[in-house]
C-alpha cells in the first residue's frame, strides 16, 4: 500500500505543478521596447504582421506592403531616434506620416504605440 500511497501522492504533486505552470504569466511573454533598427530588422525580416483582416509586410529595406480588410496598404519607413517612422496608404488613402514606439515578446507579438508612444496601439502577430 506505501506503494501506491506514494505513487498517487507523487502523481497530485506532478498534477498541482502541471496547473501551477498553466496558470502562471510568463515573464518571456512580456512587452519589451524594441531600441534600434537593427533589433527591429530582424524582428520582422521574412516575417507577416497580422491581425484580423490585416497582413502586412515591413521589409526591411525601408517598404511596407499588404491589405487591409478589402483595401492595398503600402508605403515606406525608417528608423529615427528609436522609432518606427513610416508614411502609410491605407486603399488609397493617405494616413500620414508617423513616429510609433515599437515594443516585442518572445512569443511572436509586435506592438506598435503612434506618436512616439502617446498615441494609440495596435498589437500584431508575427508570422
Amino acid at each position: 500500500m506505501t506503494t501506491v500511497t506514494s505513487g498517487i501522492s507523487f502523481m497530485r504533486m506532478m498534477i498541482a505543478a502541471a496547473i501551477a505552470l498553466a496558470t502562471a504569466s510568463p515573464v518571456w511573454a512580456d512587452l519589451v521596447k524594441v531600441d534600434d533598427q537593427g533589433q527591429f530588422v530582424q524582428l520582422i525580416n521574412g516575417k507577416t504582421l497580422t491581425r484580423p483582416l490585416i497582413k502586412i509586410k515591413v521589409s526591411p529595406d525601408g517598404e511596407i506592403a499588404g491589405r487591409g480588410s478589402l483595401w492595398d496598404i503600402e508605403g515606406s519607413w525608417s528608423w529615427q531616434d528609436g522609432y518606427f517612422c513610416r508614411d502609410l496608404f491605407w486603399g488609397g488613402d493617405e494616413l500620414g506620416y508617423n513616429c510609433q514606439e515599437v515594443q516585442a515578446s518572445a512569443d511572436g507579438r509586435i506592438k506598435f504605440t503612434s506618436d512616439r508612444g502617446a498615441g494609440d496601439s495596435a498589437m500584431f502577430s508575427l508570422r
